[in-house]
């Protein structure tokens, strides 16, 4: 996909990561990044994207976040974000 167009790739939502989820979460932390996944109770209510994953320090260039309406999304969000960021996640 060319950069610049204003697309973004879909996360894929059948892939189970979230059943790698921590795993990602305990690898960043080797890299020195910190990072974190949570879950909004009140933008849940209110129909948002409830989860969100957040992650700054090591080799990344500031901070990055991903928000999803499950962690599937979320999370499969955030590592296309990590992998455009350098980050080649091994999960």
């Amino acid at each position: 996909m060319a950069k610049g167009m204003g697309r973004r790739p879909k996360a894929e939502l059948d892939s189970g990561v979230e059943d790698v989820t921590l795993l990602v979460l305990e690898w960043l932390g080797e890299q020195g990044v910190g990072a974190m996944i949570r879950v909004d109770a009140e933008r849940m209510r209110d129909g948002q994207p409830a989860w969100t994953f957040a992650a700054s320090g090591g080799p990344l260039d500031g901070g990055m976040r991903a928000d999803g309406a499950s962690v599937a999304e979320c999370m499969g969000t955030a590592l296309l974000r990590l992998r455009e960021a350098g980050l080649a996640v091994p999960f």
